[in-house]
């Protein structure tokens, strides 16, 4: 029996780091891309050198391939570096995987690309992406090229667990920030997606049979959003943050972050509803993230706390 073979980009990152593990256990022959960083390897994993902004050193790279699982990208302020992984880096790989006749391409995404907000209940296609930052403009602009090609592209919003270097991180300023209370009582409503959740997704869609194949955005959020104010309780709870008493207005609530040397951009990513309706994945895909905030932080409260102690 022929076990297929995915090539991965990205297999030493966040969201990477999990997914190939998930696919070595369940006998799939692994192909990871490594430039900067590469994975550990083992039985079924086949590391290749090379780099998404090179297409010379990608050649060769999706022979025998089944399939494509795009977790690489740049994210940071760089915007010639933006441009030159997330929107070339795609076109480079796209067409590689092209010239090799690779049938399947699925690549991680953000729901980022539709900015600010706010969004509620928001079903793919519903509104039009209008992407503030330099990371989200070129990821955006990468994801043309697989859907152009028939993959599909999956947009999670905030991203938690084991190896998040953002999200948590980025919340535990924010609450420290905010000794008033939280804006309009913390009423936001969020999706959040645990990464353990969201890898089996993006491994179970990338040994999909041909004939089974999803294509096309798809949300990859659970069911249920969590309100700020349950994501700090949970937080506090799990990880030992500080827990926000009271509210506050929004626009002092911001001027209170930025008073405290924060972004106040962290404001319109925690405090602006955005939560994403991924009945599309969860239907056509046989699944979708479903991991709730307080079991998925409990899974992962060791690690945060000594990576944030």
């Amino acid at each position: 029996m022929n076990r297929p073979r995915v090539l991965v980009t990205g297999g030493s990152g966040f969201i990477g780091g999990t997914v190939v593990p998930l696919l070595r256990s369940a006998g799939v022959r692994v192909r990871v891309l490594a430039h900067l960083r590469s994975p550990a390897a083992g039985p079924r994993v086949e590391v290749v050198e090379g780099d998404l902004t090179d297409p010379a050193t990608l050649r060769g790279i999706c022979r025998d391939v089944d399939c494509v699982l795009h977790l690489a990208s740049y994210i940071g302020k760089d915007e010639e570096r933006c441009e030159a992984v997330n929107v070339d880096g795609t076109r480079h790989l796209v067409t590689e995987a092209g010239r090799a006749g690779v049938g399947g391409l699925v690549q991680l995404s953000t729901a980022a690309v539709y900015g600010d907000g706010p969004f509620r209940g928001t079903t793919e296609g519903a509104v039009e992406p209008r992407p503030v930052s330099p990371t989200s403009r070129s990821r955006l602009a990468g994801e043309r090229f697989v859907l152009g090609a028939g993959g599909a592209v999956l947009r999670p919003y905030l991203v938690y667990g084991r190896g998040d270097e953002w999200v948590m991180p980025a919340l535990l300023r924010t609450v420290r920030a905010l000794r008033s209370g939280l804006p309009e009582g913390g009423s936001a409503l969020l999706s959040l997606t645990e990464v353990s959740s969201l890898a089996t997704t993006l491994a179970r869609m990338s040994v999909t049979s041909p004939s089974r194949r999803v294509t096309g955005v798809l949300h990859a959020c659970p069911a249920q959003p969590v309100s700020l104010r349950e994501l700090v309780v949970a937080a506090h709870r799990h990880l030992g943050f500080p827990l926000v008493e009271g509210d506050q207005p929004f626009d002092r609530a911001r001027q209170e972050l930025i008073a405290a040397g924060c972004d106040g951009h962290l404001l319109d990513l925690f405090g602006i509803d955005h939560w994403f309706d991924a009945t599309r994945l969860r239907t056509a895909a046989g699944h979708a993230p479903d991991i709730d905030l307080p079991a998925g932080l409990a899974a992962h409260a060791a690690w945060y706390r000594e990576q944030l102690s």
